[in-house]
This record gives structure tokens, sequence and C-alpha cells, in this order.
């Protein structure tokens, strides 16, 4: 069994807050194979006590015992005041009322609010024993490698669902571009990293017609993914004109079950801290045939980066482990 740490920014009930933290997390749960033991929050698409009211507010539906730790109230570095205007709430009203209905998450407290410290004094105090899959920004995470050097070490390995390289439209994602330094810290660390891009995870794609089959189940778990997904669905296919909505975290955690799910390949990738447009930005490279055509031979941290994603078989295996809960 995989033991998983789940550092994330859930926003599922909340109006215009995506939701993949949420079915990430309703996965992770749902397979036998994974042990979620804590769980962190961090401010992203959501700030990070909202998105602990989420867990906790999951985790006493199902009447699972398990931490959930507010982190980071804003990022290292950047200014968090232009994000925020753009990730809370929603602008619009009529769009708004598509979470008409929608249970909000109740006003439930966090157990603890140094993530940093539990995440970090977690994983040293079990070297080689816990998986980190960072599904938000990374500021928690660069906050506990900054107190706890060995940590990168001690990690069995970072799962980071981050970055964006060549994606028409997006010069930046959310979760570096609201980071950059943490980051760069992170992927810098020295500890073996899989990154989970835009560009793969734009790949995936859930439907109305999937999300009715796939919680078909009447156990609590499913049944909160077809309550929060579906306004979600309805606002990407009005304001991403999709024919659903991507699921990019739900990825993270599925490739941790089964690694057929996306195909990967090692890069050198880093981020952009200057400031300006392209502040956030990632970018990768192979290592080139020649070190002679003005590319650093240590420019970049070597990460294993997912490029090709199957959605059938990921749909499948969100499906599999749903049916098999029982009330």
């Amino acid at each position: 069994m995989k033991r998983l740490i789940i550092d994330c920014d859930p926003g599922n009930g909340i109006a215009g807050a995506n939701t993949d933290d949420g079915l990430a997390l309703a996965l992770a749960l749902a397979s036998p194979s994974l042990s979620v033991e804590l769980i962190t929050t961090v401010t992203g698409n959501t700030p990070s006590a909202l998105g602990a009211r989420v867990a906790k507010d999951l985790l006493q539906r199902l009447g699972l015992n398990i931490p959930v730790v507010q982190g980071a109230l804003q990022a290292l570095r950047e200014d968090p005041t232009p994000w925020r205007a753009r990730l809370d709430g929603v602008q619009d009203e009529k769009l708004g009322e598509l979470w008409r209905g929608v249970r909000q998450p109740q006003m439930l407290a966090a157990d603890g609010n140094d993530a940093a410290g539990v995440m970090g004094q977690l994983i040293c105090d079990n070297p080689g024993e816990f998986t980190l899959v960072a599904i938000g920004p990374l500021t928690n995470v660069a906050q506990a490698l900054q107190r706890y050097p060995q940590m990168a070490e001690s990690v069995a390995e970072i799962v980071i669902m981050g970055g964006v390289f060549s994606l028409d439209d997006y010069i930046k994602d959310t979760n570096f571009g609201l980071d950059p330094e943490a980051a760069h810290q992170v992927l810098h660390s020295g500890a073996t990293i899989t990154l989970v891009p835009m560009d793969a995870t734009t790949q995936t794609l859930m439907t109305h017609q999937d999300l009715n089959r796939l919680t078909a189940n009447n156990h609590p778990l499913p049944q909160f993914v077809r309550e929060t997904l579906r306004p979600w669905i309805d606002y990407s296919i009005r304001t991403r004109h999709l024919p659903g909505c991507w699921i990019h975290d739900a990825l993270v955690v599925a490739w941790l079950l089964n690694q057929r799910v996306a195909d990967g390949v090692d890069y050198h990738v880093d981020i952009e801290l200057r400031a300006g447009a392209t502040r956030g930005k990632s970018w990768r490279y192979r290592t080139p045939l020649r070190l002679d055509i003005g590319v650093p031979q240590q420019a970049g941290a070597l990460v294993h980066v997912m490029q090709t994603v199957n959605n059938g078989l990921l749909l499948e295996m969100i499906e599999k482990a749903f049916n098999g809960l029982k009330r």
C-alpha cells in the first residue's frame, strides 16, 4: 500500500472554483492500494482555510478521521491580489446560478495551521515511506523543504500537477504561476519528482454522461463527486467551450495507481522568475547532443514529465474505484 500526503486547494461546492482537487481526493480515498494519511491545504484555487473546509466536510461525510492541516496563506513572494481577483467567486450572475442548490462545505475547523511543519516532520520521521501528491501551488512544499532539508531525500517521490510548456493560449498555469519561487525551489530540491503539466492534463475530459456513469453507486463519496462536478462541467462548457471539463489533478492520483494511464519522458525543467508577462512560465528541454550551443549544462532540474494520456483508461479507473465502494 502506498502511503500518501496530499497537498491541495480544493473548491468543491464553491461557485467558480475548480473541482479537480476534490475528484483527486475522492479517487485516492476510494482506492484500496492507497493510504491517505495527511491532507494539507494551500492557497491557490481557493484560500487555504476554505480548501481545508472542503476537505474536512468531505471526510465528515465519509466518517473518516484523516488530519487536515491548513497551510500557506499566500505565495513566497508573488503578489496575491491579481490572482485572488481572478480566482475567487464568479463575476457573472448567470454563471453563479449553476451552483444553485449545491451544498456548501460546512464550517469545520482544520486540525492545525502549520502544513509545512506537519508535512516535513511526517516525511522525515518515515524516510522512504511517503509519496507527496502536490496538486496546488507549491508554497507548503517549499516551506517544508526549507525547514527540513533532509525531506528531499526522505520523501519517496513528489508528484506535482503544474507547469505548461506548449499549449496555445497559456503562458503559465495557476499552480506554478501563483508561486514561481516555490515551484523553482521544489524542482531544484533534489527530490525524485514526476511532473504532470497542463500539456498532459488537458488531454483528459469528463462529460456529463461520464459523470453519471462513474457516480452511479449511491455511496456518499461518488455522490459528493456527482453533486460538486455537475456545475463545474456546465461552467467549463460555457467558459472554456469544452464538451465537458478537464480533470487535471485526478490524473496525478490515477498515475500512482496505474502508470499505463500516462506516458512520460525525462526533461530538464525550470521556471521563469524575472518580472514581466512570462514570470511563472515553465520551460523544458532534453539534454542537447552538443553543449556548445548556448545551453548551460546544469540548467534546469531533471524531472520525469508526463506527455500523453489515455483518457479512456483514466475514466475506467475512476469508475472501478467508485463502484467498489460499499456503504
